[in-house]
């Protein structure tokens, strides 16, 4: 029998990680308090799009895999990792999802078990509020009796090139013992390791790439804007631009930013600057004020766009092009798509999508869910391309469609406007 590995939470982070460690030898057990998604996984039915039912099939024919919303299944562990979601509340992180994994966690501790945090926080999280909790709960002390470590995830969904298993995975400890026993637990399932010095040092690496990226996007997002007043091609400067082979990097405008990460991490750091410097990040700030309003920016464009047909936006049949917060995905919360969709149906637009990734009945009333054919594309005022599946065929959605409004940059001619 393999070392026991228990994972908290089985979401887009937690679920493949499970998998992973299936096919490396452990015997898992993934902890989730959604019992819809715990019936899921026992009946073999993913609803992660990285991990298909028949990698999840072949997990429970192991016999090393089982889900469960009891932590007493977790019981023996030797190693466990926290995948629960960080969100914001009010403006602050809301750590409410680590601290009940945490509490419940701690009384199933051994002396030589192993305790990774994966979710996304603020620098001191894992030390300072962790910590506490799974000594209190376990009469442990660390690193005396048990192993704590940080290891930030870096799942992105639907990129088939880049997966959990190579990856370069950032890995810490809190003492040198407790990061030799995280490095090699990760190295066993991915390659290459990256050892940082501190768990500070990895969860602030984390909220680094996360506003890089955060940051970036809304600065050319604001230059969208202004270069379209100024009557200039932004998407040809930044293919130009994109030319140059050292000093930049591409980023692209599109409707704001969604998903679990960027409208949430940046201001994690932002929270942590304010409380413990008594400063403002500034950058993070106004990144968060210009991709906030990107949506509603998409339907003042969309609104003169009409204008100028003659037409006005209420009474007009929209006919949406995607609405998961990323390309080739299928999760639409914290969607700016979804934003701009529903922004359309308060004025009085009749919307209509198209999307084959995304669950029609998660969307909000009034999202008619349609087929992209050439009848659809021909009825509708106007068709807007808000996130560019590659199963779209735009060449037909050019030439089928009265008038195109494109924020991705995938059509072009004379019946297309591009944000």
């Amino acid at each position: 029998m393999g070392e026991k590995l228990v994972v908290v939470g089985q979401g887009y982070v937690g679920l493949p990680l499970a998998m992973r460690a299936v096919e490396a030898g452990f015997d898992v057990v993934g902890i989730d308090v959604d019992e819809w998604r715990v019936k899921r996984l026992n009946a073999a039915e993913s609803y992660v799009e990285d991990i298909s039912d028949e990698v999840l099939a072949a997990a429970q024919l192991s016999g090393r895999y089982l889900a469960s919303t009891d932590y007493a299944d977790a019981e023996a562990f030797d190693v466990c990792v926290i995948t629960v979601p960080t969100p914001l509340s009010e403006g602050a992180p809301d750590l409410r999802h680590i601290g009940s994994a945490g509490r419940s966690v701690a009384p199933l501790l051994r002396p030589g078990a192993t305790v990774i945090l994966e979710s996304t926080t603020y620098p001191g999280t894992t030390e300072e509020y962790l910590r506490p909790l799974l000594e209190e709960g376990s009469g442990l002390r660390t690193p005396e009796d048990f192993f704590l470590g940080y290891s930030p995830e870096r799942i992105d969904p639907g990129n088939t090139r880049w997966r959990l298993e190579n990856t370069p995975k950032v890995v810490s400890g809190i003492d040198e013992a407790s990061l030799k026993r995280v490095q090699a637990f990760y190295g066993l399932l991915v390659q290459p390791i990256v050892p940082v010095s501190s768990l500070q040092v990895a969860e602030l690496c984390k909220l680094l790439e996360n506003t890089f990226r955060h940051v970036n996007i809304a600065l050319v997002n604001e230059l969208s804007i202004f270069a379209q007043q100024l009557g200039i091609d932004v998407w040809e400067a930044i293919d130009a631009a994109s030319t140059k082979p050292f000093g930049y990097m591409r980023f692209t405008p599109g409707p704001g930013v969604g998903g679990h990460c960027l409208p949430i991490d940046p201001s994690y750091l932002s929270w942590k600057v304010k409380r413990s410097l008594g400063r403002n990040f500034r950058f993070v700030e106004l990144a968060n004020d210009i991709n906030d309003h990107m949506p509603d920016h998409v339907v003042n464009r969309l609104i003169l766009a009409l204008n100028q047909r003659c037409k006005s936006l209420k009474d007009s049949r929209i006919l949406v092009l995607g609405l998961a917060y990323k390309k080739n995905a299928g999760d639409c919360r914290e969607s700016p798509a979804i934003d701009v969709a529903r922004a359309l149906c308060k004025l009085g637009a009749k919307v209509r999508a198209v999307d084959p990734h995304v669950d029609g009945c998660l969307l909000p009333t009034g999202i008619e869910i349609v087929e992209s054919v050439p009848r659809e594309l021909a009825r509708a005022d106007a068709v807007v391309i808000l996130t560019d599946h590659d199963c779209f065929d735009y060449e037909l959605i050019q030439r089928s469609s009265d008038f195109v409004f494109d924020t991705r940059n995938r059509c072009a001619g004379p019946n297309v406007e591009r944000l």
